[in-house]
């Protein structure tokens, strides 16, 4: 039993099938209980795409994020797919990686299974923000269906984008390392997305203003994991710091690992601050301070951004900042 069965049992179109199962209101209620006594006698159970013939909605949302085994990426994911089924919408993800290539051939994957709308979660998605190329694949998905962009940037027609406000959580957190005298701090990353670079600003405007200077041997890039940063700092013998903040939890448990080989107490001779504020940052010891880039936040706007552009919404915001907030724990004095 399909839709078509149910149509020519019912004499009636497949559209009119469609609007029945999706409860729209465009059908008498004479013609509704005739299709509803077919789908009840035949036991028929309508899928995705029969749903969405004849409409102009799946209702469905596709998610892309680079790896889901990310805990950053798993809880955004967790909190969209809620989300999304309290509006009523179902989800398809797409874990893409990293490369350009990759990216664009899930898009047009999930384009291709009519969802109503593309969420992209991760700076990953903005490119290094220099070369237009790296995001065209974006701007041509947009004129398919809305585009929305979890943590990451990209200025365009039917494009919206929520950020975490890194640069202003960078400025604070480096700012308050100097107000405690900390004079070489160490800045730890792993990438030069959209978020990265925006923590970076943050950290040089903040050193610029105490009128220290930016020095390039304390920017101090790795892969984020934990182990092969924390070897990676040990291998440096005139690697000198006295507070380390980094762009990702994995990489201040890196640092935290560091001291310890080192035999440098912390926060007495070395101050550490992490990002994202995941389980990482109280599962370590001492218990890690971290910037909570309000993930949830991000995601709830995001989601309430998509119903209303799909609800024919013209007036939402085509960029949302969330302020961060720092969470104190056992690895700073302030």
């Amino acid at each position: 039993m399909n839709i078509y069965d149910v149509a020519r049992i019912s004499g009636v179109s497949i559209a009119t099938v469609s609007r029945v199962v999706n409860g729209s209101q465009k059908v008498s209620e004479k013609t509704r209980q005739k299709v509803m006594d077919v789908i009840k006698a035949e036991g028929y159970t309508p899928n995705i795409f029969a749903r969405g013939l004849g409409l102009d909605s799946m209702k469905t949302i596709g998610i892309m994020c680079p790896n889901i085994a990310d805990n950053y990426m798993a809880r955004a994911i967790s909190h969209l797919e809620q989300n999304f089924h309290e509006y009523g919408y179902d989800c398809i993800l797409g874990c893409s990686g990293h490369t350009r290539e990759a990216k664009e051939n899930y898009v047009k994957l999930l384009l291709s299974k009519r969802i109503d709308a593309l969420v992209m979660v991760g700076s990953t998605y903005g490119g290094n923000g220099v070369e237009e190329k790296e995001t065209a694949y974006i701007k041509n998905a947009s004129k398919q269906a809305p585009v929305f962009l979890i943590n990451s940037w990209i200025e365009g027609e039917n494009i919206y984008c929520s950020n975490a406000d890194d640069f202003s959580a960078a400025y604070e957190v480096t700012s308050a390392l100097i107000r405690r005298g900390k004079k070489r701090i160490l800045f730890l990353y792993d990438s030069e997305t959209f978020s990265a670079k925006q923590k970076m600003e943050g950290y040089e405007r903040a050193l610029s203003d105490a009128g220290y200077p930016v020095l390039g041997d304390l920017k101090f890039h790795t892969k984020n994991e934990i182990h092969y940063a924390r070897d990676l700092m040990l291998a440096y013998k005139n690697l000198e710091f006295d507070s380390v903040f980094a762009v990702e939890d994995g990489l201040a448990v890196a640092a935290l690992k560091y001291a310890k080989v080192k035999g440098i107490s912390v926060p007495e001779e070395l101050s550490v601050v992490g990002y994202n504020n995941s389980p990482l940052s109280v599962s370590c010891e001492p218990e890690l301070t971290s910037v909570d880039s309000r993930i949830e936040q991000q995601c709830y706007i995001a989601v309430e951004n998509i119903v209303k552009v799909l609800e024919g919404n013209t007036e939402v915001s085509h960029r949302t900042i969330v302020p961060c907030e720092i969470v104190k724990r056992c690895t700073t004095d302030f």
